[in-house]
């Protein structure tokens, strides 16, 4: 079984920062990839940001592109979601997400293609 725990919310302003944390556990991974979605209230999740873990390719939804920045730290089996110029549109609960068996080299932006999830963690963006 894989576990997999968030940190890092918060209530910050706009224009301010957060970083959040994914950690994971409870299997040897060697193969696998790793997203971030986001739920806001009354509305779908929606993908933030993928990445593989054997070859750290990336994948940004296009209303993060260039604010956002995803990182892993494969000694520590934890991936980051570094969030910089935040808006009040990313309001949401942020969930990270982790699908075994996936190519080296692979991302994945569908949450089917996901496996397991972290129970969220709240980010609030004030105007």
């Amino acid at each position: 079984q894989v576990q997999l725990v968030e940190s890092g919310g918060g209530l910050v302003q706009a224009g301010g920062s957060l970083r959040l944390s994914c950690a994971a556990s409870g299997r040897t991974f060697s193969d696998y990839a790793m997203g971030w979605f986001r739920q806001a209230p009354g509305k779908e999740r929606e993908f933030v940001v993928a990445i593989s873990w054997s070859a750290g390719s990336t994948y940004y939804a296009d209303s993060v592109k260039g604010r956002f920045t995803i990182s892993r730290d494969a000694a520590k089996n934890t991936v980051y979601l570094q969030m910089n110029s935040l808006k009040p549109e990313d309001t949401a609960v942020y969930y990270c997400a982790i699908r075994t068996f996936a190519g080296a080299s692979a991302y994945y932006t569908r949450r089917d293609e996901y496996n397991y999830w972290g129970q969220g963690t709240q980010v609030t963006v004030s105007s």
